[in-house]
């Protein structure tokens, strides 16, 4: 579930360490790539669950793929498990994402793979009325997502879900990146961490250099050090690629 605002554009000055955001994140029509997301977890038990992204692109980004890797990481270590579905057949799976403890590949759609689940399913959604509980947890066995990464404005890309009847839970207000959206979901629903008393970093900003920086438009959750959990090697690869905006990276 991907939440949006928009990006500001900091110009340098001779006073002052420039600060540079990457430009609003716009449909595909502004993409070199494009990704779209669902993104859920499949709870048996309250100690066993299974997080599931439905990939539906032909390809696979750089940024995509730190993303799966730190959900698969953080899924294994938590006794969880971790679905890459939809993944087309053709696709040639980076050698460091495959080689991720905890991921699982899976060829079929979501859709075929909780058909008998239905009304245990709960879909993420910015326009549902309620927000995620604890208590969610002990009610559904599958929380859905969808959306596009990266579309700023957001666009409803969740009604495509929302006509299929799914009861709704909110995540709240700001755009989050897919490993923050499942990782704060497992908060809120395995660890019973109510999602208010969730902290975050909203925006954070990366330096590139002693005169550059480069702001996130996404809301991250806190480490105990006050700094955004981001995937490891995802600063790297904003710092490498600073020249492009987020959408060149997925």
């Amino acid at each position: 579930m991907i939440y949006g605002a928009p990006a500001k554009l900091c110009c340098p000055s001779a006073s002052s360490t420039a600060r540079r955001t990457f430009p609003p994140l716009r449909h595909p029509s502004g993409f070199k790539k494009h990704y779209k997301f669902l993104i859920m977890t499949d709870q048996k038990t309250l100690a066993t669950k299974a997080f599931v992204v439905e990939h539906l692109d032909p390809e696979l980004g750089p940024w995509s793929a730190l993303e799966y890797a730190a959900i698969a990481r953080e899924s294994h270590a938590s006794g969880a498990r971790f679905l890459l579905s939809s993944v087309p057949a053709e696709l040639q799976m980076p050698a460091g994402l495959a080689a991720t403890k905890g991921l699982e590949v899976e060829q079929r759609s979501v859709e075929e793979i909780f058909a008998d689940r239905k009304d245990k399913v709960c879909l993420l959604d910015p326009a549902a009325a309620t927000e995620l509980s604890p208590e969610d947890g002990d009610v559904f066995e599958v929380f859905l997502f969808g959306g596009i990464l990266g579309d700023d404005p957001p666009r409803d890309r969740t009604s495509e879900l929302r006509k299929k009847g799914y009861i709704g839970r909110r995540l709240g207000p700001k755009q989050m990146t897919t490993d923050t959206a499942v990782r704060v979901t497992r908060m809120v629903v395995h660890e019973r961490v109510p999602l208010e008393k969730i902290s975050y970093v909203d925006y954070p900003e990366i330096l590139i250099n002693e005169h550059e920086r480069t702001e996130m438009p996404f809301r991250y959750v806190k480490d105990a050090q006050g700094e955004p959990i981001m995937p490891d090697g995802m600063v790297d690869l904003i710092k490498n690629d600073a020249d492009k905006g987020v959408g060149d990276l997925f």
